[in-house]
């Protein structure tokens, strides 16, 4: 599979990344209120997202676009705000408890670094509804969305093994921790079950460091010397940092990038890059953010935990660009075989 090569527009790029990056900690509203306060969910929803913000191209985009959709069905308002790098449980509390204050209902926390905060937090407004993405947080008033994303990863190493040509594909993991891990379990797995002798190198920006979802510059470093040393297939789990990823692999005539939690192919602000963009391993975060606001709008909120999984669609593997048609067949029957339970894919590597 070979494309014409792309000139890299990393002026625009890097430019659209500051813009968001400057708008970190800032609020914003989306729709009108058209409710009155006192009402279930009538001031509106919002939406604290993790660093990166609205705008990462990836999960925070994903949670936005949820909401998105719910300010439009319902015509209710969509508060909201950025979580910075390096911040302490106390100043996400902070956060969560401002939109609590002002009546938002739900309130939603885009990322695990939320699950403690969410948790304080709730426990103090018990008649606000309150979710969590990635986490896992306790309270009769929370809502635990997490995605089985060592699934769509194992679709995504299935689909890295039959189009790489140099036998060698890449992982890039944000942050080492054990929910990036999970995408590299999936991924290395779904490459060796299809295909043993592809070597699979495995990468992190950071051991510990929040900065791995928004360090587009080092994603881009770590991308190169994967190329420079034949890989042609890499697979980024990194939230906006991934941006930098896609766009060295863009440089390369004949290498493929894999997106992450949302179809990374859509993404205007990655249109430049598109043509190279092989697939994306989707997470259902827009379903699983507009399931809970539109619960609190029908007055049943959503408690408890949920897994969005492959058998619910609440995972899946891109198809846009047709890039994977041609082994659309191996990718169902992998689908087919985790469904059924005959692939029980791994979660930790």
């Amino acid at each position: 599979m070979r494309r014409v090569s792309r000139l890299a527009a990393t002026v625009a790029l890097t430019t659209a990344l500051a813009l968001t990056a400057a708008a970190c900690g800032e609020s914003s509203t989306e729709s009108n209120n058209n409710g009155e306060n006192g009402e279930s969910g009538a001031q509106g929803a919002a939406i604290a997202f993790d660093v990166g913000g609205r705008d990462d191209h990836s999960f925070n985009e994903s949670a936005a676009a949820g909401g998105d959709r719910a300010a439009e069905e319902f015509g209710i308002e969509i508060e909201t705000r950025t979580a910075g790098n390096e911040e302490t449980d106390a100043e996400r509390v902070q956060r969560l408890e401002s939109l609590a204050q002002e009546g938002y209902n739900p309130v939603i926390g885009v990322g695990y670094l939320y699950g403690n905060a969410i948790a304080t937090v709730a426990a103090d407004y018990p008649d606000t509804t309150f979710g969590v993405v990635d986490a896992v947080a306790e309270g009769d008033n929370v809502y635990s969305m997490v995605f089985a994303e060592h699934e769509a990863s194992y679709l995504a190493g299935v689909a890295a093994a039959l189009t790489s040509e140099s036998g060698q594909v890449g992982f890039i993991g944000g942050v080492q921790n054990p929910l990036i891990q999970k995408f590299e379990a999936g991924f290395v797995q779904g490459v060796t079950d299809t295909d043993p002798d592809v070597e699979v190198s495995v990468d992190y920006l950071y051991t510990n460091d929040d900065r791995g979802f928004n360090d587009v510059a080092r994603a881009r470093e770590n991308a190169n010397a994967m190329l420079g040393r034949g890989i042609d297939v890499i697979y980024t789990a990194a939230g906006q940092s991934g941006a930098g990823s896609i766009e060295e692999v863009a440089g390369v005539e004949g290498a493929w990038a894999i997106g992450v939690d949302s179809d990374q192919y859509q993404q205007p602000g990655l249109a430049e890059y598109r043509d190279s963009i092989l697939t994306s391993a989707v997470k259902g975060v827009d379903v699983a953010v507009y399931d809970l606001i539109q619960s609190v709008q029908n007055d049943e909120p959503l408690t408890g935990t949920h897994e969005y999984n492959l058998a619910e669609n609440g995972v899946s593997l891109a198809t846009s660009g047709g890039f994977i048609d041609g082994i659309a067949e191996q990718i169902q029957a992998a689908t087919d075989g985790i469904v059924s339970g005959e692939i029980e894919v791994a979660q930790t590597p």
